[in-house]
């Protein structure tokens, strides 16, 4: 019997590898990240979230990439699938746990490695076709691949182009907006779990290119010529050399923006995080005095 079973599970193993993509049988993508491989499977499939993984904040930088089709296997947050055993095992045989053959069916069931203490592939009795098992931290992650969450639109003085002084006040902003700082609202849907989530930038780290770092947790206050002199009230700098001292003539400024996004949905709630990255240069000279 512990034979068969092996047999059993090493064939609906490789059958749901050669079938695990996000396409129906007849070649068609399934809706709102379902799909139906056969008339027997049940299964949720989501988009890979490559490199940032699903509860590892991005890398990226710039706006959003196009998600990786999910390769074959259950997806990793939703590690089992179901498949009504054929043929159905023989009436007393354990697999039935004291059911009689129409008294509900045998299924098997095909776990990723590592996600359930059960056998990769194992046959259980069930009164009802078991649900498809969607987790909603992978539906949150589809939901946030919806946003259009970009790098801080750079706000700076003095302009890319003009020419600031040595000690003299540098502001650093963002425009906001839902795109460039939130918040950032989107909904995706799989199978019956829905999940709405919310993305709001929580910090800006801007690299000055001096070697400094300015952390700030808003989204910086514009200059404005009537502030003169006065130093930024939530998000500046100020530079003491000249940049000449470096090789380009300029120093590169970078900000760096991490989205904290909140979620909720299938009776759950969570946070994920994005990063997004620009850039630009400005130039710092020395004050020259006239004797």
């Amino acid at each position: 019997m512990l034979n068969r079973h092996l047999a059993v599970a090493a064939t609906s193993l490789a059958s749901l590898l050669l079938a695990g993509t996000a396409q129906a049988a007849d070649g068609s993508k399934g809706d709102a990240g379902r799909c139906t491989v056969d008339a027997t499977w049940f299964c949720v499939t989501a988009h890979d979230p490559g490199e940032r993984g699903t509860t590892t904040p991005s890398k990226r930088t710039g706006t959003n990439k196009p998600a990786k089709q999910a390769k074959g296997g259950p997806v990793s947050g939703m590690p089992c699938t179901v498949k009504l055993a054929d043929p159905q095992p023989p009436a007393g045989s354990v697999e039935w746990d004291g059911h009689e053959p129409g008294d509900g069916a045998i299924y098997e069931r095909i776990c990723a490695p590592g996600a359930s203490d059960d056998a990769i592939g194992k046959l259980v009795w069930a009164a009802d076709p078991p649900a498809a098992q969607v987790d909603p931290v992978v539906v949150a992650q589809l939901a946030v691949d919806k946003m259009l969450l970009r790098a801080p639109a750079i706000g700076i003085t003095p302009k890319p182009g003009g020419k600031g002084v040595v000690g003299m006040p540098v502001y650093m902003w963002t425009a906001k907006g839902p795109e460039t700082y939130g918040p950032n609202t989107a909904s995706a849907t799989a199978g019956a779990v829905t999940v709405t989530a919310t993305a709001k930038v929580s910090k800006i780290v801007w690299a000055m290119g001096d070697g400094t770092t300015v952390t700030c947790t808003t989204a910086g206050t514009p200059y404005r010529e009537e502030y003169g002199k006065k130093p930024s009230p939530d998000c500046g700098h100020r530079y003491t050399l000249p940049s000449s001292t470096q090789e380009s003539g300029k120093y590169h400024v970078t900000a760096t923006s991490t989205w904290t996004i909140n979620w909720e949905g299938g009776g759950q709630s969570g946070q994920l995080t994005e990063v997004r990255e620009s850039a630009v240069d400005v130039t710092i000279a020395e004050v020259q005095v006239l004797n």
